[in-house]
């Protein structure tokens, strides 16, 4: 399978700030902004927020 520019490779970052990332793919045409997604924090031990980092 080929890496395709509109299925970008994205990390994910908490925004609880303990560095905690996950690693997913997006479609850059039904998401061009930066992506945003509720999961799971460890660290945390709660669910927060992820933002895309670039």
């Amino acid at each position: 399978m080929t890496r395709s520019t509109t299925r970008p490779v994205v990390r994910l970052r908490s925004t609880a700030g303990t560095g905690v990332t996950y690693v997913t793919r997006k479609n850059r045409l039904n998401d061009p902004d930066r992506l945003v997604l509720r999961k799971y924090d460890p660290v945390a031990g709660e669910h927060v927020p992820f933002r895309e980092e670039r």
